[in-house]
């Protein structure tokens, strides 16, 4: 089961950064709408699988703390393996040149996007769940 999921949580991962990217891409007036992503965040996507034991944890917080919980985590997720990739590979996966970047692996304006990616994630791990009883059940 975690294979699936990782797999599915990698996938899905990738197809919401290049949906998010090419209306980016959009709104700065490229009409290409070009979307991006790197192979690696198939990987580091995958890896929200090993989030659904504290989801099911956090579950009776009330909404404006696990939004919290999930938008700092995200950002821890995403300044460690950018900082594990940069001094492993010597590659950075991506870079944020912005005012309120830190190190150029995090940014602070997008406090709101993992405030609400935390959320999405919920729905769809009980999704995810809800799938599996009603196929076990049966």
């Amino acid at each position: 089961m975690i294979g699936k999921r990782f797999l599915f949580y990698g996938l899905l991962g990738w197809t919401i950064e290049i949906i998010f990217t090419g209306m980016d891409s959009l709104i700065r007036g490229d009409l290409r709408l070009t979307g991006f992503t790197n192979l690696w965040m198939f990987f580091i996507y995958g890896m929200a699988v090993f989030l659904e034991p504290l989801h099911d944890f956090i579950a009776k917080w009330k909404w404006p703390l696990r939004g919290l919980f999930w938008m700092f985590l995200f950002w821890g997720i995403e300044y460690v393996s950018g900082f594990i990739l940069v001094n492993v590979l010597g590659v950075y996966p991506w870079y944020y040149t912005d005012a309120f970047a830190v190190d150029g692996l995090i940014t602070l304006r997008f406090a709101p996007y993992w405030f609400a990616a935390g959320f999405l994630f919920e729905k769809i791990h009980r999704f995810l769940d809800n799938i599996e009883f009603v196929r076990y059940r049966r």
